[in-house]
């Protein structure tokens, strides 16, 4: 598990750390003592987790655009990070299809401008590059996708991501080989926890029908993906930003998702949401004959087992009754909600260190 004692004054820079992953990440480094600098645009949805904890008090927050590779690069001068992640992308799929060009430049030109900041560094000794579990070739045959499958995404968000990874791999070939800096990629699972409002995804969209006293709309309940506690990825990531920080033989490119039997369909799911949440909590399958989205999509997670010794810690049900507790308390004050970010930080750790 990760050593958060190594994070103690460490220079960190995060981007897109406005965002519902970002928020979490910044959160654990700042309670370890980082001195952490974000770089993201505004918080993406009202409400937003970054806004409700007041995060921007606690590090260095500078809202910019990825794709401004002057202010970027600024950020990189002012601050002298030695770890930088990088979060920022435009993530929706939906949204994707929309508006193609945005999502590109994002993703994309705003991974070539992360790397190019690092590039120039002299201080970046570790750099993480999280992109998705849908960047590979996805022909619908159900099997479990591993780090060598062909990358391939099929929508607009999906593809860019690919590019994303493939903008990483050149530069880390081109430009990194000396091994002054590691460089690595992480391609998680579906993201689930407290404190996402984002649209068109599952979880948000139950809270958001909850606090309508609605029932959950479910387009595709059986849809199949690797659901996992946003505490998941965010963990490993720290731990493998350390790992090779200290040894770059650790660098390279990782899937991170759950065990096979926590990959489900939506409407198991919602399922699970709905016992756990009580009060009489139901859903209703209606499609809106969205665009193209995989039948099937599930993470062989062998690769982080065997280089880092690492296994899920909280499995579909734990991660379905935290989250709930989460939204439970947003609904009943929400200057609660930095103490349950930090309660259900405690006890992840607490339940990873049990292994």
């Amino acid at each position: 598990m990760v050593d958060l004692s190594f994070y103690k004054g460490k220079r960190v820079l995060v981007t897109g750390h406005t965002g519902f992953k970002g928020t979490w990440l910044c959160k654990i480094l700042i309670n370890a003592g980082a001195f952490v600098v974000g770089y993201s645009l505004e918080p993406p949805t009202n409400p937003n987790l970054f806004s409700i904890v007041k995060l921007d008090k606690q590090m260095v927050s500078i809202i910019g655009d990825i794709r401004d590779f002057n202010k970027l690069k600024k950020a990189f001068d002012d601050y002298n990070p030695e770890i930088v992640i990088h979060l920022a992308a435009q993530p929706i799929v939906r949204d994707s299809y929309k508006n193609p060009l945005f999502t590109y430049e994002t993703n994309v030109l705003g991974t070539v401008n992360i790397l190019e900041c690092v590039r120039l560094s002299k201080t970046v000794k570790s750099f993480l590059n999280v992109t998705t579990d849908k960047v590979y070739l996805n022909e619908g045959d159900k099997h479990l996708f591993k780090e060598d499958d062909p990358l391939d995404g099929y929508d607009p968000y999906s593809n860019s991501k690919s590019c994303s990874e493939l903008v990483t791999h050149s530069y880390k070939k081109s430009f990194f080989a000396d091994g002054r800096c590691a460089i690595s990629t992480a391609r998680a699972g579906n993201v689930i926890g407290g404190g996402d409002f984002a649209n068109d995804r599952i979880i948000p969209d139950c809270i958001r029908a909850i606090g309508k006293n609605e029932k959950i709309v479910v387009r595709n309940p059986y849809s199949t993906r690797p659901y996992q506690h946003v505490l998941e990825p965010v963990c490993f990531y720290l731990e493998l930003c350390e790992k090779q920080y200290k040894n770059i033989e650790y660098e390279g490119f990782y899937n991170v998702g759950p065990d096979e039997e926590d990959a489900i369909n939506t409407g198991k799911l919602v399922d699970k949401f709905c016992l756990y949440w009580g009060d009489g909590a139901s859903w209703i399958n209606i499609s809106d004959n969205g665009p193209h989205e995989a039948a099937y999509l599930a993470l062989d997670n062998g690769k982080i087992k065997d280089v880092f010794n690492w296994k899920p810690t909280w499995h579909i049900d734990k991660t379905i009754e935290q989250t709930v507790q989460f939204y439970k308390v947003y609904f009943s004050n929400l200057e609660l909600i930095s103490n349950e970010m930090d309660r259900e930080i405690e006890l992840f750790l607490g339940d990873a260190n049990e292994y």
